[in-house]
Parts: structure tokens; sequence; C-alpha cells
């Protein structure tokens, strides 16, 4: 086979609970304290994915992290004594939001020819804090040809790093080589700031970029504060195309002319406030979008049904089809997903490598499919209330299902 690109989408785990933890981000701590649906969320997302390979895109998968996570409860000493986010904490199914599992280079891109990817260490927020060290062991599993991959333990806490939701690859061509834009945040008003920018360039050099291949830009800090707690809530990049918010970038012109004058093929598709504004953008998670490439290769924008509103359709509806830069929106159902604070952008991690040299027991096919719909169907709790958090019945239950999962791949090197 082929270079291509593979979105590698978040399994979401047993145990998805509406905790709210994420400070700034608005649709998690809205939805605080309702009840979940762990089994419709997996089977949404798998259905995505399912979709995303009917449009001839290759389809990959992570699986979910061991949780109830009773290493962090215990390193916290948690009792009833202890306030009950720490607990919820060690419940989160957060890391089916693989864009943040880590920052992905091409071998393309990169000075020793290699694919290289560095886990995020989200340092910022204690249940997204705790994921990197096994997310690091199940990323070198999937990614464990040295030959062609080399995975990196993640940047120092002293520097926060989210991973792929603030990062943007540019390129003629997916296989070709690129230019990669780091999006860092200074402040953000009464959230959290979480990209360091010490943290990109960290990565940068981690990852063997070129410096004359790597931009970096701070993200506005209204966006920020509006909600916007990654770069891709206001941003996504595809190829040649920055399909983007108005009010994105700290500036937004300069922002532009350095992408340009390293990538002068760069395509901007600018939605301006005037057609939608920075708090419908974030409501509607518009941007947290994926943008790919069809096999013809037209741009489609995979977009969640949320955005499906007046002024966005109003704009789509002019700035889409035909031979535009962007071909035509499509809907999909992740609500469960989206009420916890992301879209269809946040579950994938985009790999640009071969198929051939990924463990194949991560990529998607019919077989998978099907075994991974009956796993769901067969062990996924149907609803989480927030009161069962901490149930030790409900903990054996999730523990199951998640060996179930691993015992029906064969990864038993994940259990």
């Amino acid at each position: 086979m082929s270079v291509v690109e593979i979105n590698f989408d978040g399994l979401v785990g047993p145990s998805h609970n509406y905790a709210g933890l994420s400070l700034g981000n608005l649709a998690a701590t809205k939805n605080a304290g309702e009840t979940s649906y762990p089994r419709a969320a997996a089977l949404q997302g798998l259905a995505k994915m399912t979709a995303n390979r009917g449009l001839g895109l290759a389809q990959g998968f992570l699986l979910p992290l061991p949780r109830p996570n009773n290493a962090l409860t215990a390193a916290l000493a948690v009792d009833q004594t202890a306030d009950p986010a720490l607990l919820r904490a060690a419940w989160s199914a957060s890391s089916m939001w693989t864009a943040n599992a880590a920052t992905v280079s091409p071998a393309s891109d990169t000075t020793d020819g290699k694919c290289h990817l560095t886990a995020a260490n989200l340092t910022t927020m204690l249940h997204r804090g705790q994921e990197w060290p096994d997310t690091v062991k199940q990323l070198r599993i999937a990614f464990g040809n040295q030959n062609h991959f080399a995975v990196h333990d993640a940047v120092p806490m002293s520097f926060g790093d989210e991973g792929a939701a603030n990062h943007m690859r540019f390129c003629t061509g997916h296989s070709s080589a690129g230019v990669e834009v780091f999006v860092y945040g200074k402040t953000g008003g009464k959230f959290p700031a979480r990209q360091h920018e010490q943290a990109s360039r960290a990565v940068a050099r981690l990852n063997r970029l070129d410096p004359e291949r790597a931009v970096f830009i701070e993200q506005n800090p209204d966006a920020i504060a509006a909600g916007a707690f990654h770069n891709d809530v206001v941003a996504v990049a595809n190829e040649r195309v920055l399909f983007t918010h108005g009010q994105a970038f700290a500036d937004q012109q300069s922002a532009y002319e350095a992408i340009r004058a390293k990538f002068p093929e760069l395509e901007i598709v600018e939605v301006p406030a005037e057609a939608v504004s920075l708090a419908e953008a974030i409501s509607t998670y518009l941007f947290n979008s994926q943008l790919v490439t069809l096999p013809d290769g037209g741009m489609e924008l995979i977009a969640p049904e949320e955005a499906k509103t007046e002024a966005v359709l109003r704009w789509a509806e002019n700035a889409t089809g035909g031979n535009k830069a962007i071909r035509a929106i499509r809907f999909v159902d992740v609500r469960q997903s989206m009420a916890n604070g992301g879209g269809p952008a946040c579950l994938r991690l985009r790999v640009v490598a071969d198929p051939a040299h990924v463990d194949p027991r991560f990529l998607l096919d019919d077989a998978k499919e099907e075994l991974l719909g009956n796993v769901i169907s067969d062990h996924w709790p149907e609803e989480i209330a927030p009161d069962r958090v901490g149930d030790t019945a409900l903990a054996n239950r999730i523990i199951a299902a998640r060996h179930a999962a691993l015992t029906a791949l064969g990864l038993p090197e994940l259990s």
C-alpha cells in the first residue's frame, strides 16, 4: 500500500460519564451531572468510523485506557473526605478524544525520514494529565515498527501540551513534504490557555522537524475566553486548505502571512464573525469537524449534527460546493461525545503513513467493525447516572468490558 492519511478514532470507553471536569469546555461543564450513555456513545463513534471507511478513507482506532484508574486514587489518597472530583477524574473516559493523544509529524516532514509521534502531557487538567503513560504504551504497540515510527514520551509537565488539537499541517498532498503549524495560547481570560509555546517548540524538536518548515502562532485569547479551549474548536486544516473562523488567531492576518511565507499554496476558507459568530462557532463545533480529502481529490467537511444551524447552512450555501475548496458538508451524529465537549475532530488522531507499517490490530476492517459492535452491545453499560461513579459493581463491569474488547482484538499487551 502507499502512504495515506489514516484517522485513528478513540473508541469511547465504558466509563463515559458527564463529570464536568474540563474548565473552559463549555459543553462539558454545561452537561455536568447528566446521565450518560456509554453504549450509545461508543456505537455512535463506531458508526462515524464505518461511514468514513465508506467514503474510501483509511480508518484506525485506539482503545480506551484502564478505568477506573486506581493508581490515581491511591496516589491522591482518595477517601470519603476527598473532593468528589478526584474520584470522577479516575473514571474519566476522556482518552476517547485522540486528537489530544499526541502530535504527529509524517516521515516526509522529518529529518530522519520516520513518522514521529510525541505524546501530549495534558497537564492542565487532572483527568487528562493521567493519560499519557498509558497512551504511550498503546502508541508504541500500534506504531511499533521502529524502521518507520518513533514514539516519544510527553514533554515535561512544566509546559502544557494538548497534542494535535493545537497542530495543523499543510501540504500539496498527504504524502508530500509539509509545513507544520503549532498554535499556542498565552492567556485565556477566565479560562486557562492550555497549550504552552515552549511545549510546542519542544515537540517540533522531538519530532525532528526542519525549523524552516515549522510555524508558531498565538491563538486568539478572546477565542479561549469564549470557550475555544483548543485551536481545533476554531480552525482545521487539510492539505492546502485552512478552514478557520475569522477570530481564531491573536493576529489573524499575520497568521495567514506566516503560513503563506512557508507554504505559498495556502488556500484560506474563512468564516467571518458576521456570518457565524464566535459563540455559535464554539457551541456548534463547526470547526471541530474532519476536513478530509476523498479518493477523487475533492474535500468534504464531516461536521456534527449540532452544526446544522440556520447561520451555518446559510454560509455553506454560498461557500461550499462545485469547484470550491470544500465540496460539501456531511453531518454525523456524535451527540454523546458532543455533550461532553468533543466533536468529530476531537475523536480522531491523523497519522500519515503506509497502513502496512501499522500493527493491523489497530486498523478497522469489516470483521473488526462487526466484532467491536458486538462487544460494545454486549458489554458496555447502557447508562451511567452521576451517583453511580465510584460504585464497585459498576467499576467491575467497566473493567470487564474493556477486557472483553482487548481479548476480542487479541491485544493482551494492553490488559
